[in-house]
């Protein structure tokens, strides 16, 4: 069955993509452009690392589950983007020679009141391994044209129980955080950074998009003026890749002033993921975007000693200072060495 308009996307359809496999050559090169920290660029250094192993970066195997469900049936439809992600959990590592499949399933949907053109479908995405192990879970909405919007408003239709409200989270009061790099044990909930200001060329959305997100208003400036965009912008993952290449320049920063005062330096472990992430706004090309971090909360972890969980709150404003982009995330942070 084709899957074009809103309407097609009944709760409870699933849908089984690939397999796909993924090399190492394609992990190292996302990871050089976008994530260069050793476990995704370095097999001989990643073996020392928590992962034990050369390992995709978190934001590839995103990008690797929308180019699957833009093959799979997204380019087909009447697809008009998504308003964010409620939550990816990265499971187990995505690693070279892995053959990955990817099961999509419909939970609900509900029209859009304020565009009644529109709908909005909710989606869970499991990503697999060939040896059926999950090692990624998705779950957010996207928007679809309706076939028909002169009908009245429907209800909502579900499988599942639970809606979802993505709400900014309480942040603690902010304070400047220190240009050096510090163990889990000296961060303090409030410490801001600012990552640093990325401007969006045509050419980078453009080639970003061919090879994780070719909807028309990514990839094409003619189609993107006729879309409800307007004109041509970045994938919401490709603003997300950016992030995450600002905040390893950030950190190496950090590193080399510790080291520049003889200090030890901790290291970092994977992400666990992330959850309320919000394209807030189109960006454009031409657009400039300002990034910075918040320290939510640092905590011990339970079952790995000498290591913890640190929850930050990222947000990314324009060049006229609109917000366009923000989520909270979570990564695994070394405690200071017993003394």
């Amino acid at each position: 069955m084709a899957l074009t308009h809103y309407e097609d996307f009944e709760p409870g359809i699933r849908l089984s993509l690939g397999p796909r496999p993924i090399t190492m050559d394609e992990i190292v090169a996302f990871a050089r452009q976008y994530d260069p920290q050793p476990m995704h660029t370095d097999p001989e250094a990643a073996k020392e690392s928590l992962a034990g192993g050369l390992i995709a970066s978190g934001w590839h195997s995103c990008g690797i589950v929308m180019r699957m469900i833009a093959d799979g049936f997204i380019l087909a439809s009447t697809g008009q983007g998504a308003p964010g992600i409620e939550e990816v959990r990265w499971l187990r590592p995505v690693r070279p020679g892995d053959d990955l499949t990817l099961t999509v399933e419909v939970l609900e949907r509900r029209p859009l009141r304020s565009r009644p053109e529109i709908g909005m479908v909710r989606f869970r995405m499991v990503l697999a391994n060939g040896a059926g192990e999950d090692l990624l879970q998705q779950t957010n909405w996207v928007m679809f044209r309706r076939r028909d919007p002169r009908r009245e408003a429907e209800a909502a239709t579900s499988i599942a129980a639970r809606g979802h409200q993505v709400a900014t989270p309480d942040l603690p009061a902010a304070r400047p955080s220190p240009d050096h790099a510090r163990f889990l044990d000296d961060l303090v909930p409030g410490e801001t950074a600012s990552l640093g200001t990325y401007q969006f060329t045509p050419e980078e959305i453009v080639t970003f998009a061919r090879a994780y997100d070719p909807q028309p208003f990514h990839v094409d400036a003619e189609a993107a003026r006729r879309s409800l965009f307007g004109g041509l912008c970045a994938s919401g993952w490709h603003t997300a890749a950016v992030w995450m290449k600002l905040m390893v320049a950030h950190w190496e920063r950090q590193r080399q002033a510790a080291l520049s005062l003889r200090l030890p330096v901790p290291s970092l472990g994977p992400s666990p993921g992330f959850r309320d992430l919000k394209w807030l706004k189109p960006v454009f090309a031409g657009d400039a975007l300002t990034y910075a971090v918040r320290m939510v909360e640092a905590r011990p972890s339970a079952s790995r000693p000498g290591w913890g969980l640190v929850t930050q709150h990222s947000t990314a404003v324009n060049q006229n200072g609109e917000p366009v982009f923000a989520f909270t995330g979570t990564v695994m942070w070394q405690r200071a060495p017993a003394a």
